[in-house]
């Protein structure tokens, strides 16, 4: 999409339903959330969820659903710049223009900051709810948040916000990202991945794994989300399986070595890139299709996905990211 096509479709937002949610509900200031409010911060929260959602929600394919393609980048355009300034990463694939969005959210310390990202993209055909509007959905309910006026409610770290494209193409967008950040030797306490957030079952042996031993680990149902990280990140999973079980989440992690590449499938998501560059990453999902049924297909639908357990996800990253 060419750059200044793009930034006139800013100006027209605010009128443009397409491209704009209105909230019904106001996200509430986070804070430390007791437990008598709970229900009333997580419908909140899931309301902004589902707006998104609708929104986001279509076959997202840079090249064959094109139109579709920029409208959602001209939603997440409108919806992160009103957390921050927008910037845009700008690379070029076979000759065409692709972006990548982010803002920051400044922390009150300048310790190393988060980078919060995830993919916008759809393969062919589906329309992409889980796969992964569910993934920038939280990733901007999260901006909200955690875009706090008051500084004694920002996060402790700055936090980058960043909405890859061409994840389906084989990770291209985050991998610019990521090389970018290394050749400018930044440094980087933690990258989260958001990938797929929204399938949840409660059928036995409706989760299956990646290798037979890990079945006799981890649970069977696939009611649960996983966070799967490089060695350097063990201390983070563990402390937002903490924040994910007081927002009534089930949770459960796997450290990986080698940058995950015993366990491949591991390294399905746009925390690879940052494995390989030497970050500390980890990737936050239902487990894709060892879990859906729906994963790359048309049957990918808003009405499949959880927005009460993706909104207790969200509530839980929201109080990890504050707290790192």
């Amino acid at each position: 999409m060419d750059l200044s096509l793009l930034t006139s479709f800013l100006i027209m937002c605010e009128k443009d339903k397409l491209a704009h949610v209105t909230v019904i509900t106001p996200l509430p200031l986070l804070t430390e959330t007791l437990p008598e409010t709970l229900p009333e911060t997580l419908t909140a929260i899931a309301q902004q969820l589902e707006g998104h959602l609708r929104s986001l929600t279509g076959p997202r394919d840079p090249y064959l659903h094109s139109g579709r393609y920029e409208l959602t980048q001209r939603y997440i355009c409108a919806e992160l710049s009103q957390y921050g300034s927008l910037t845009s990463q700008r690379f070029l694939v076979q000759a065409r223009e692709h972006f990548n969005w982010q803002i920051t959210i400044p922390g009150r310390t300048s310790l190393a900051p988060v980078l919060i990202g995830a993919h916008y993209d759809t393969v062919p055909g589906s329309p992409g709810a889980d796969d992964n509007a569910s993934g920038v959905a939280v990733l901007l309910t999260l901006a909200a948040l955690l875009s706090a006026k008051s500084s004694a409610h920002s996060p402790r770290r700055s936090l980058h916000f960043v909405a890859f494209d061409l994840e389906e193409y084989g990770l291209v967008g985050s991998r610019v990202c990521a090389e970018n950040w290394r050749a400018q030797q930044k440094s980087l306490h933690l990258m989260l991945s958001l990938e797929m957030l929204g399938y949840f079952s409660s059928a036995p042996y409706s989760q299956q794994y990646p290798l037979p031993a890990l079945s006799r680990i981890y649970p069977n149902t696939g009611n649960f989300i996983a966070l799967i990280g490089n060695a350097a990140t063990t201390l983070s999973m563990m402390a937002m399986k903490r924040q994910m079980k007081q927002a009534g989440m089930p949770c459960e992690w796997l450290p990986v070595f080698n940058q995950g590449r015993q366990i491949p499938r591991t390294r399905d998501s746009d925390h690879a890139p940052f494995w390989d560059a030497g970050y500390p990453a980890v990737m936050v999902t239902d487990t894709a299709n060892l879990r859906s049924p729906h994963y790359h297909q048309p049957s990918d639908t808003l009405e499949t996905l959880d927005i009460t357990a993706m909104a207790k996800i969200t509530l839980g990253l929201a109080a990890s990211l504050r707290q790192m």
